[in-house]
């Protein structure tokens, strides 16, 4: 039962690892890619370039193709992120959130295959005028940052009928990301006619993970009510982000605290420092810990390849639902 995503990339499971920064390093990258998914490094605002070649020859270790994702709003000031991607060339490459259009041809002459991830149907119209080469359907459901507009199943489908053949332009292959925490959820966006899921919150703890050790016991603790979407820690730790684009995390201390002041957070040196230094301590009542409504799943340490060899079980739920 294969699709685009599996032919493309050789997989054998229809998943690609979200990349997540702080989360997705090379190690994790490599492991999801070996055991038949698409694994991707998680190229964060902080990491330098070096990072980004260091990490990735770790994760092209593996012989299998893998995958980077870039933000789009950072690379405009790093550029020297992208140079070290197309040094590296990758099967796939993500990037969002932000003005992509400037890079979209660039990778893609490098043999590079272009996706970029979409919170409406307004930024789907919008990818398929750069010339992507894949959507990625971002629900509100998801972990880490985006837009909270629209859930992943009406997205999904707005977003497959523009996308379809029958819409009068070119079929562009979909994934879909937020809210797919198992088997039965891939099986769900797959029926529906997604080529594959972006999955980001399942591989938060596996043990190939960059997650610190008291990250790892608040997410395993944590309900599926737990989450909050918002600018608080953007505003708290001065990155860069784009307020356009909030991010789900779970809920603390910190968060409640300054819920609604996010413009004052931004100038107050206080909370700033107490962000910061709760981010190196890893503090999670004052710290973010980005992850998506389908965290209450998560449940020990399982290695990667356990992780897409439980969604691999998805053609079981696949073949009842048809």
């Amino acid at each position: 039962m294969g699709n685009w995503l599996m032919e493309t990339f050789g997989l054998t499971v229809p998943v690609v690892g979200a990349p997540m920064a702080t989360v997705s390093g090379g190690k994790l990258t490599a492991a999801i890619s070996s055991a038949g998914g698409l694994g991707m490094l998680g190229a964060g605002s902080a990491v330098t370039a070096d990072w980004i070649r260091t990490e990735g020859a770790v994760a092209a270790a593996s012989g299998k193709p893998y995958g980077v994702g870039l933000m789009a709003w950072a690379v405009a000031d790093h550029l020297d992120h992208l140079d070290a991607v197309l040094e590296l060339k990758p099967a796939l490459v993500s990037l969002s959130f932000g003005d992509y259009t400037p890079y979209v041809s660039r990778l893609q002459q490098a043999g590079i295959v272009v996706a970029t991830q979409v919170g409406t149907v307004a930024d789907a119209r919008g990818a398929i005028s750069a010339g992507v080469d894949v959507v990625v359907v971002r629900g509100s459901e998801a972990g880490g940052h985006g837009r909270n507009q629209v859930g992943t199943l009406p997205l999904l489908q707005a977003v497959l009928e523009l996308t379809s053949s029958t819409a009068g332009g070119p079929a562009v292959p979909v994934l879909a990301g937020g809210g797919i925490s198992g088997p039965r959820g891939l099986a769900a966006v797959l029926a529906a006619g997604a080529a594959g899921g972006w999955i980001g919150t399942a591989f938060l703890t596996a043990a190939e993970a960059l997650t610190p050790r008291p990250a790892r016991a608040r997410l395993q603790a944590a309900a599926e009510t737990d989450t909050v979407y918002g600018t608080v820690f953007d505003a708290a730790s001065r990155a860069g982000w784009p307020d356009e684009f909030g991010g789900r995390a779970l809920r603390n201390d910190f968060f409640d605290r300054w819920e609604g002041r996010e413009q004052e957070l931004k100038t107050d040196d206080a909370g700033h420092a107490e962000y910061v230094a709760a981010t190196k301590a890893v503090d999670p009542s004052a710290t973010s810990l980005y992850a998506g409504q389908g965290v209450g799943v998560l449940a020990g340490e399982p290695t990667a390849a356990q992780v897409v060899e439980h969604f691999a079980t998805y053609r079981t739920y696949l073949r009842a639902a048809l």
